[in-house]
């Protein structure tokens, strides 16, 4: 499969998406559901085929559909010997490891560790979990993003050795940003004794992620399969760092020993099994690791490597800031951020407006697809659109705009 093949009409990939109709409609929300391919039903089916067949016995296979998707995960952030952690959401695994530091509902962990660092551009689960935390003595020290350029040495300036964790994206949620000088900030959390947490949601699909190359080996990294990656809801992950079988989680699961149910523990403490599975929970519906199985084999099988999505993600939104440029609307209406090249970008496109709701609502009236948070208007490319799809998208934000 090439480029060429994806841009043009048909998009060879469109045919596999029948189900979603992705030829016919004008879905930029690549960034916050991006449409399943038909295989997905084949994983739910064969996940109620299992259950039938087996009974309670289902739980082999689904605990091989799990392992699956952490082989998936290790190549995505190209990290082979990974622990990796799964949850429904990444607001459940953040909160077992926020647990392991000693530092949920208290004014620090008695060790002088009292302080989360994080931006202001962070997604809602963690912003609104820190907010809470603060309101109960937990000192959350929040950086402005903008400008990403100086984001990390910002947050290293003011990482100390009373910080316990510093949280951050790789690319924000709002604007589609990448963050530069990650293993700046990875050097002063270890210095300084801090952890250091990564949200790569935004940033595993669109763009290639290597923990290696970003300088993250002593970093937990975040991330999940609702979006770019098509897996759906359910389908989160957290890398572990070398030292996380250090943490003993407060918030723990039966899963978290699921292999070790039927041995001693003569010790009289919690124990945990080995690697991810010390962030486990409890009994879970594993429908959702089957539809992604089958999803992560489709991606394979069609050749959508990280490198090559790279190359789509940023010709498609190459493709959205030329035909928003075109439109030349008034920067008063709708306007970008023109000093962005699509290599400092994610895989979408922000605009902003004091109308970004209102626009949102216009496009959607006319089945244009797309979301706005707060004053920025989402558009969301996907690998099954075609450029004209994108340029008719954004024809039509243009008639909508005029009429603001």
């Amino acid at each position: 499969m090439n480029l060429g093949e994806l841009t043009s009409s048909p998009n060879v990939l469109a045919s596999h998406y029948s189900r979603f109709q992705v030829a016919d409609r004008l879905l930029l929300t690549g960034h916050s559901h991006q449409a399943w391919p038909d295989v997905a039903l084949d994983g739910l089916t064969e996940s109620f085929t299992s259950a039938a067949r087996g009974v309670d016995a289902k739980w082999d296979d689904a605990l091989a559909k799990a392992d699956d998707l952490r082989a998936a995960v290790r190549a995505w952030i190209q990290d082979p010997g990974a622990d990796i952690a799964l949850g429904s959401s990444t607001h459940e695994l953040l909160i077992r490891l926020l647990s392991g530091f000693g530092i949920l509902g208290a004014k620090g962990s008695g060790s002088g560790r009292g302080k989360i660092i994080t931006t202001d551009m962070e997604f809602h689960s963690a912003t609104r979990q820190l907010q809470r935390l603060a309101e109960d003595g937990l000192e959350v020290d929040v950086v402005s993003a903008q400008p990403v350029s100086t984001l990390s040495e910002r947050i290293a300036a003011r990482c100390d050795h009373h910080t316990a964790a510093v949280l951050v994206s790789s690319v924000l949620f709002t604007t589609s940003q990448r963050i530069p000088h990650l293993d700046l900030l990875a050097t002063k959390a270890s210095k300084v004794g801090a952890e250091f947490i990564v949200d790569a949601y935004h940033h595993i699909g669109p763009s290639v992620f290597s923990v290696a190359d970003l300088g993250l080996d002593s970093a937990w990294i975040v991330g999940g399969g609702y979006k770019y990656l098509q897996w759906g809801e359910g389908v989160c992950w957290m890398r572990l760092p070398a030292h996380a079988q250090q943490l003993r989680p407060v918030v723990t699961g039966w899963y978290a020993q699921f292999g070790a149910l039927s041995e001693s523990n003569e010790s009289g403490q919690v124990a945990y099994g080995p690697g991810g599975q010390r962030f486990a929970g409890s009994t879970y519906d594993p429908t959702s690791h089957y539809r992604a199985a089958a999803v992560a084999t489709f991606f394979a099988e069609q050749g959508l490597t990280a490198s090559f999505l790279e190359q789509v993600y940023r010709h498609q939104v190459g493709v959205l800031m030329d035909a928003f440029d075109g439109l030349d609307l008034p920067d008063s209406v709708v306007t970008r951020d023109r000093s962005m090249a699509t290599e400092d970008l994610g895989g979408f496109l922000t605009l902003s407006s004091p109308h970004a709701a209102q626009l949102q609502q216009r496009l959607a009236d006319k089945e244009v697809l797309t979301d706005a948070r707060g004053a920025f208007l989402r558009f969301g490319p996907a690998p099954y659109l075609t450029d004209d799809q994108l340029r008719e998208a954004m024809s039509i934000l243009g008639e909508v705009a005029r009429t603001v």
